[in-house]
């Protein structure tokens, strides 16, 4: 049989263990967030050191010069540059037609076609 001090002690402990259910939650969500902020520091650490690497690439001058010359296509005075255009993209330029007329005159009947009521058919 179940005597009052056993049911006593009974509701002493779900008491106890209801009030620590809150807390422990929250100290193990903490724990949780705490974690991935730790590895998104390390995220962001190494994304800093990624471009303080960059920075010193490009603080120098035969980086910037190769750059220069392979992007821009610049060439020091009395140099001759040549661009080799390969013999496919000649094919699909006689395949681009392009359009007949400028685009904002497609746009310009569109708005005016918009513009016009259709006619009513007597309703």
């Amino acid at each position: 049989m179940l005597t009052s001090r056993a049911a006593i002690l009974a509701l002493v402990v779900c008491v106890i263990a209801l009030s620590l259910a809150y807390p422990l939650r929250e100290y193990i969500a903490q724990r949780a967030q705490l974690a991935e902020l730790r590895e998104e520091r390390a995220r962001m650490e190494q994304s800093v050191q990624d471009l303080r690497q960059r920075e010193e690439e490009m603080t120098q001058d035969a980086y910037v010069e190769r750059e220069a010359r392979v992007r821009l296509h610049y060439q020091y005075p009395g140099e001759t540059a040549y661009i080799v255009i390969p013999p496919d993209s000649e094919d699909e330029d006689e395949d681009d037609t392009g359009p007949s007329e400028p685009w904002f005159t497609t746009l310009w009947r569109s708005v005016e076609e918009a513009d016009s009521p259709p006619p009513d058919d007597g309703l």
